[in-house]
């Protein structure tokens, strides 16, 4: 057993134990999910700057081996990843504005429009943090809308919530705009922090954000049982670079 697994067995052993204390009553354990179950929730992130055609077109062959939801790709890749997933159930997501969010609307609205043209079928678009540093939650708000709104219903919309950014008063305002306009996911991103997804961020977001719309988390996932921990938590997509490795090494008990 590795580090991380190591560490996902004892956050869970030790959150079950607080909720005991607290109840007087042993919760329910996550389910150990296996490698088919857990593929259809898996986005294959190809989006390391390094990333190649080659490393594209394994990853593509891959995803539809295992029937991941999709392939992640940056903008430059689409139409290849596109070509190379013809006639499969694989989605193509593509990051806007991303990892900042700080471009203009305009710019962002843009990406949008290139990326469904091009054959985009999910989008994870950012958020303005340096709105949302700023106080300024009506330009995030006008933001989203506008970038909700370009996609159309042609893709679905991930709005991408950078958690380990923002404050407790920035995270529950920045969420409250979500539950408002009603993106099909929120994600919970750790990209800019390099945090490790965590059961409770997922229960977090959903308290606030509801049942309607989805969650994906993202963050150090490198095996199936902290895959199966988190999708019981609440999430209903994960942005993993390990995905191949997720369904193929059986989770511990």
């Amino acid at each position: 057993m590795d580090i991380e697994a190591i560490v996902a067995k004892v956050t869970q052993e030790v959150y079950a134990r607080l909720a005991e204390t607290q109840t007087g009553e042993k919760p329910a354990r996550a389910p150990m999910l296996s490698g088919a179950e857990l593929a259809g929730k898996l986005e294959h992130s190809l989006l390391n700057p390094d990333t190649s055609a080659d490393k594209i077109r394994q990853g593509c062959e891959e995803a539809k081996k295992y029937g991941f939801a999709n392939v992640c790709v940056s903008p430059y890749f689409v139409t290849f990843a596109k070509e190379r997933l013809g006639g499969s159930n694989v989605g193509i997501c593509v990051p806007v504005g991303f990892p900042h969010g700080a471009a203009s609307t305009n710019a962002k609205c843009a990406e949008i429009r290139e990326a469904i043209l091009n054959g985009a079928t999910e989008l994870d678009v950012s958020l303005q943090i340096v709105a949302i540093k700023s106080g300024d939650y009506a330009a995030v708000e006008k933001d989203l809308c506008e970038m909700i709104s370009v996609a159309g219903g042609r893709a679905k919309v991930k709005a991408i919530y950078e958690q380990g950014l923002l404050t407790d008063d920035e995270k529950q305002k920045t969420l409250a705009i979500i539950q408002k306009i009603g993106p099909d996911y929120v994600k919970i991103s750790n990209a800019l922090t390099g945090a490790k997804a965590c059961m409770n961020d997922v229960k977090f977001v959903r308290s606030l954000v509801g049942p309607k719309i989805g969650i994906k988390i993202d963050g150090g996932i490198k095996d199936a049982k902290t895959a199966s921990i988190l999708l019981w938590s609440g999430a209903d997509r994960l942005g993993c670079s390990a995905s191949v490795q997720i369904v193929t090494v059986p989770a511990e008990a």
